[in-house]
């Protein structure tokens, strides 16, 4: 599997990862066209890029200006664009009349990394996918502003927050403890949760029963990768991934074997031995080639939060 076919006269811009369902795909956009790529774990996926990064646009909508992003951005939008993307979205307090329905989630990442959020009802779990949440359960479901003043009281009872930086969510997600461990944390934050009732709950907010959804199976975590060789692929020691891309540049070339994937995050097995982390917001607004074989060569960060490395090693 290649990650983009470049055509002649301009390429796919890719949209990221999305988690429709329990696979993840790539979005790719041209112009007014889009289409999808469906990923596979042991597949090769490959891509060069090539040009210039640019704007992605909002709401669907292209960027009027066409304007140049930094290759480190994770939004992939100018300024104008982000600032309109954000005020239509639910997160902006901007849709008090919305009449659909929404659940409340409560999201695990990594020993005592936990979040509460809240999603429209019909798109399912789509939302933890996309978020990389490795064990989540369901709180309740209603009204957004219902949902929303429930996301409130809990922060401020129980001290839960609604983000989590996602370089966090990535070193925790290399050292997870057991499955009856992870459920066990959202099932004692489920407790606390629902003994709110009566304090500050919403009457509009149905509570809804607990059961603890692990995502380790969905994301391709709990299972040992493999390394690009010259000989082909070998089997690699379960060990948590110590590098990520940091950005693309014009001609960088990211290539290898995907062995899991969890949120915007692609985890690649590549030649040498190692797996390395591709954030694929970082991918958004570029023109991509197809790329085989099992090569990287853009800038590489320490996940752990060390010095930057250029190329592979």
């Amino acid at each position: 599997m290649t990650c983009a076919v470049r055509e002649s006269g301009g390429g796919w811009w890719c949209a990221g990862v999305r988690w429709p369902g329990e696979v993840p795909e790539l979005g790719w956009s041209r112009g007014g066209r889009r289409r999808v790529s469906v990923l596979a774990y042991g597949a090769g996926l490959g891509f060069r890029a090539v040009g210039e990064r640019h704007c992605v646009g909002a709401r669907g909508n292209v960027c009027p200006l066409g304007a140049a992003v930094p290759g480190r951005s994770t939004g992939g939008r100018c300024a104008e664009c982000a600032r309109l993307d954000r005020a239509h979205s639910v997160a902006a307090d901007t849709m008090a009349d919305d009449p659909r329905t929404y659940r409340v989630y409560l999201a695990w990442f990594g020993p005592g990394l936990v979040k509460v959020g809240i999603t429209g009802e019909e798109r399912g779990a789509a939302r933890l996918r996309e978020q990389g949440a490795v064990a989540f359960s369901w709180l309740g479901r209603g009204p957004l502003m219902a949902a929303r003043r429930t996301e409130e009281v809990l922060r401020a009872a129980l001290g839960v927050p609604d983000r989590i930086p996602y370089a966090r969510k990535r070193i925790e997600r290399g050292h997870l403890p057991g499955a009856d461990e992870r459920a066990a944390e959202v099932a004692e934050l489920y407790a606390r949760a629902a003994a709110l009732e009566g304090r500050g709950w919403p009457e509009s907010l149905e509570r809804l029963p607990l059961e603890v959804v692990d995502q380790v199976g969905i994301f391709g975590l709990g299972r040992a990768p493999e390394a690009e060789a010259e000989s082909g692929p070998v089997p690699l020691p379960v060990s948590a991934p110590v590098r990520a891309v940091r950005e693309l540049v014009d001609g960088g070339v990211v290539a290898g074997r995907l062995v899991a994937a969890a949120g915007p995050d692609l985890h690649l097995a590549v030649t040498g031995g190692g797996v390395v982390v591709l954030d694929t917001r970082l991918i958004t607004g570029w023109d991509l080639a197809a790329e085989s074989g099992s090569d990287v060569r853009v800038p590489l960060i320490d996940i752990g939060g060390g010095g930057v490395q250029g190329g592979l090693f």
